[in-house]
């Protein structure tokens, strides 16, 4: 150590390295390790099995109040007169970006009373992919347009024979569920409502529209490449519902977590006396304009018609789980007190140790 100028060997005092002499530095604060014994363990157990066992049974019950019909639509039967006998799945790998429709008739054999959701399906499709996932442009979906898209859209930035910048840019976007569902009974179409299905939070938060008129916003972007409707156009009825405040892009651009999953398509409009409490058990048919290729990376298509409970839609898997974990901590908790009545010593056993007593 270096000395100034006027001090003695004996003024430098060398730094200490020692921390401060505080409890918490010195790992002096108190602490508690519990003992485990028989008569602390077992209580546990049988405490958790008592609670748990009821309460997935409960869930159990409310998950099974909401009613629910899965219709796999992947191989429907095409049901145009040019197509006949073929599926619709063959069709389109021999007629990419072209249209095929089939009807499925089906029974509803109870009532689906309350609220009633329609739900899109699809397996073996990883929308958790992580380049996926990134492949997207927020400050697009903003409303913010640049004619420089976000470097993470790439291979679907820019249109690739005008060169425009592509809006909304980026894999999600371009992947777009583009089936269309409808209902029919007798005939006569169903009348289900495309808003009121996303978020409110992402669509006041997340995706916004250009100020101004849509259209012109929009001039000198291109749609995306898979896409049949420009984004200014994609709702013709509802004009609101256009652009990035689209209900189904907003829908589908909030990725799912595993390959196997549903979103939300349709409601149904509740505001028809003939369907005030929901659909009534009986004869219905489901009108599939089938566009979306799924055969190819051996995904499935379904369609799931839903009613809710208290708990939401129904999903059985958290009753289930409750009564799973009650019975394993029954099972075991019963099989240690076994163990324990064969096995355990007495305190006087234990008490009594002198130098002939045999160790075990």
């Amino acid at each position: 150590m270096s000395m100034r100028q006027g001090e003695s060997e004996a003024d430098v005092v060398p730094k200490s390295k020692r921390p401060s002499d505080s409890a918490f530095k010195q790992q002096r604060l108190p602490a508690w390790q519990p003992v485990l014994t028989a008569r602390t363990v077992l209580p546990t157990f049988f405490v958790i099995g008592v609670l748990f066992v009821p309460i997935g049974v409960v869930l159990l019950h409310l998950s099974n109040t909401a009613n629910e019909l899965i219709i796999d639509y992947t191989r429907c039967t095409s049901s145009d007169a040019a197509n006949a006998g073929i599926t619709c799945a063959d069709y389109l790998q021999d007629n990419p970006g072209k249209q095929c429709n089939c009807a499925i008739n089906f029974t509803l054999t109870s009532d689906f009373n309350g609220d009633v959701y329609m739900y899109y399906g699809l397996t073996n499709y990883y929308q958790n992919h992580r380049r996926y996932v990134k492949s997207r442009d927020d400050l697009q979906l903003l409303g913010q347009l640049s004619q420089t898209p976000s470097s993470d859209c790439a291979p679907f930035a820019y249109d690739p024979v005008t060169l425009e910048p592509i809006a909304p840019c980026g894999a999600i976007a371009n992947s777009l569920f583009n089936d269309t569902l409808k209902l029919a009974q007798g005939g006569v179409d169903i009348k289900l409502l495309n808003t009121g299905i996303a978020w409110p939070s992402d669509k006041r938060v997340k995706f916004r529209n250009p100020e101004g008129n849509l259209t012109l916003a929009l001039k000198g972007f291109a749609k995306p490449i898979l896409w049949q409707h420009e984004l200014y156009d994609l709702d013709k009825e509802n004009p609101e519902n256009n652009g990035f405040q689209n209900e189904d892009l907003i829908v589908w651009m909030r990725t799912a977590a595993l390959p196997s999953f549903r979103k939300l398509y349709r409601r149904l409009d509740q505001t028809n006396n003939n369907y005030a409490k929901g659909l009534k058990a009986g004869e219905y048919t489901l009108n599939v304009e089938y566009r979306y290729p799924v055969v190819s990376f051996d995904g499935t298509k379904r369609m799931i018609i839903s009613t809710t409970s208290v708990l939401g839609g129904k999903n059985p898997f958290l009753g289930i789980a409750y009564i799973v974990v009650g019975a394993i901590c029954i099972t075991l908790g019963l099989g240690l007190l076994l163990i324990h009545m064969r096995c355990s010593r007495s305190n006087m056993e234990m008490i009594n140790v002198n130098p002939h007593t045999q160790y075990s």
